[in-house]
């Protein structure tokens, strides 16, 4: 791994950049890891000529937690809240995965409710994902308007998720089996005022940039990854889905019941940066569909699995039941086993494809966990598509990507 105060020798350097870098012909600049237009702690070295880019080796590494080890060090209940520190703008999305994936290996069931609890939630945490790309990716290209309008709209729904989770972020809501309370009285009415509002929204976001002859000029034919690449390479979500290839887990493997959902999987042509703008602007626009599909079904009923042996009981059996407070502690101290076996689980994040491999060995703790990120395949691709672009087209290329390093490094 690379640092950024490390003396490269000729040796080293060969491996990374051209034999005109080492002749003194091309300039090796470091963009990063510091740099707030990375997105995240991550440092490219660039070779430059002049301002055209030679070659982009992105060095990972410097936000590496080791949350994948540590969770297997507690139980499959306490691992739950180290998911929501991994992609910090999909923290539902990332209890989700892992809450399928124990599901999956204890084969716990989740109530309809709960169902559709979490798609609700799911979906209104990618407009807030999508709201953060819209506004980082307008204010790298110099608007800063639209960043301050997308954060207007993105406290609305932090608002939401705080009242459902009393988090803004680090929600944890999402529990096997479940959720973790059900949602409060208000919740429906808060919900119906933002479907209300939002669509204007977001077409005073298009307004501004959509047909804006500036942000034409730095995102048509920037960045364009071949649909053939895309595929090679890993790439999934909104830039897969730009190179006009219709993928999303949430169709082709369906999950919480998206299956019974309708919408649309909006599809680019060109894959360059402006499809992706257009992408995620028109997905936006999808989940909100879901989302009021998903207030006029939610069901009446339990919020929690009723499978006692996975499901601490309820709050209000611990005030007079000393069995419930007993089965409530020792699910918490000692967590629940889980059989031997490996299973994988993947759902549609606002960055792509995020999958969970989890394996139990018949203890209380996951023998291994490990997951499947959608930044760390956007990083993969980044040298080839940035490569004979100016320096300031990589910025505008990294931004369309989409990236969080806490994504990539976990």
């Amino acid at each position: 791994m690379l640092q950024p105060e490390m003396e490269l020798s000729v040796d080293e350097l060969r491996h990374l950049v051209s034999d005109r870098a080492i002749k003194g012909e091309t300039m090796v600049l470091n963009l990063g890891p510091q740099h707030p237009s990375t997105h995240g702690v991550l440092r490219l070295l660039l070779e430059l000529d002049g301002e055209k880019i030679i070659n982009c080796v992105p060095d990972i590494g410097f936000l590496h937690t080791g949350i994948e080890k540590n969770m297997e060090a507690k139980s499959y209940e306490k691992a739950l809240v180290m998911t929501d520190r991994m992609d910090y703008l999909n923290n539902l999305g990332n209890n989700l995965v892992y809450c399928l994936a124990v599901e999956k290996l204890v084969e716990l069931d989740v109530p309809p409710r709960a169902q559709v609890i979490r798609v609700i939630l799911t979906e209104l945490q990618r407009i807030a994902s999508h709201l953060v790309f819209l506004a980082t990716h307008a204010l790298d290209l110099a608007a800063m308007s639209v960043f301050l309008y997308c954060f207007r709209e993105r406290e609305v729904i932090l608002d939401i998720l705080e009242m459902c989770s009393g988090q803004r972020m680090m929600t944890s809501y999402f529990r096997p089996g479940g959720v973790w309370r059900d949602v409060p009285a208000e919740f429906e009415d808060a919900m119906k005022q933002f479907l209300r509002s939002f669509p204007d929204r977001i077409r005073q976001y298009e307004d501004l940039l959509t047909n804006n002859p500036l942000y034409l000029d730095r995102t048509k034919g920037i960045g364009v990854i071949p649909k053939d690449k895309a595929l090679s390479w890993g790439v999934t979500g909104p830039s897969l889905r730009a190179a006009g290839i219709d993928f999303d887990a949430r169709k082709a493997t369906p999950y919480t019941g998206y299956e019974q959902y309708e919408f649309d999987v909006p599809l680019g042509s060109n894959s360059d940066v402006y499809d992706r703008y257009i992408v995620r602007i028109e997905e936006m626009y999808q989940s909100l569909k879901i989302i009021q599909q998903g207030l006029e079904r939610l069901p009446e009923g339990p919020f929690r699995s009723n499978n006692r042996k996975f499901v601490p009981p309820p709050r209000s059996e611990l005030g007079h039941s000393m069995e419930a407070v007993i089965h409530h502690f020792k699910l918490w101290t000692e967590g629940f086993p889980a059989p031997k076996g490996d299973v994988f689980v993947q759902v549609e994040s606002p960055r792509g494809i995020l999958g969970c491999y989890l394996v139990g060995d018949g203890g209380p703790k996951p023998y291994r966990v490990h997951f499947r990120t959608p930044s760390f395949a956007s990083m993969q691709i980044l040298p080839f598509i940035s490569r004979g672009h100016l320096v300031a087209d990589l910025i505008a290329i990294i931004s369309s990507l989409d990236p969080v390093l806490g994504d990539v490094d976990r």
